[in-house]
């Protein structure tokens, strides 16, 4: 389970709060397709061609569906969420199944994918179910996956947990356990990528 363990909590009124309502919202259309275009660009230049398969874990109503289709309009996506709300609404349109980061192995997942979305959801995991998480989420990295992970040093506006939050040190020795590597903006190469990055590549505090 997440952090905060009434998924009830997740309906349209949360969705509409935080993503919708232009007094209230931490993301914007334009703020979620630059992110997806930075995302892409990554990939494609570690992978040396387009990307084609997507997963995107912790989506809620997968609003980087049509932003990344709006760039690569034959991109397989799937997404994965646990909110029975945005199943039902969003699941067959979006292709979004219900599910967490504790069920990957339990929802007939692929193999692998060219990128991996995790965009503001990390932070809500407990620390036993993020690990749980990235390491399933390690053998399914066919290319680059954005892992935004938020430290007990960043200042953060939004729906975020007020404790809990590790340092930088924790969180990047986490990753490189399972063989993730920082090339910078929230951005990791798989690890049967990981050797292709070259040092100056590599992101300051990387372990490995």
């Amino acid at each position: 389970m997440s952090r905060k363990s009434d998924i009830s909590r997740y309906d349209r009124a949360y969705f509409d709060r935080w993503y919708r309502d232009p007094k209230t919202r931490v993301k914007s259309e334009a703020a979620i397709a630059r992110k997806a275009a930075l995302t892409l660009s990554v990939a494609e230049y570690y992978l040396e061609r387009s990307v084609r398969t997507i997963l995107d874990v912790g989506c809620g109503e997968g609003n980087w569906f049509p932003a990344l289709r709006s760039m690569r309009a034959k991109v397989r996506y799937t997404g994965v969420d646990a909110s029975n709300y945005a199943v039902e609404r969003f699941g067959k349109k979006r292709n979004i199944r219900l599910g967490s980061f504790a069920t990957l192995e339990e929802i007939g997942l692929a193999e692998e994918y060219d990128l991996i979305v995790c965009s503001d959801t990390l932070f809500y995991l407990s620390l036993g179910e993020l690990e749980q998480g990235v390491a399933s989420l390690a053998h399914r990295a066919a290319g680059v996956a954005l892992l935004e992970l938020y430290t007990d040093e960043d200042s953060l506006v939004g729906d975020f947990p007020k404790e809990g939050l590790q340092s930088a040190s924790f969180y990047r020795k986490m990753l490189s356990r399972h063989g993730f590597r920082s090339v910078g903006s929230h951005c990791y190469l798989g690890p049967d990528m990981a050797e292709r990055a070259m040092q100056m590549e590599k992101a300051c505090g990387n372990t490995a």
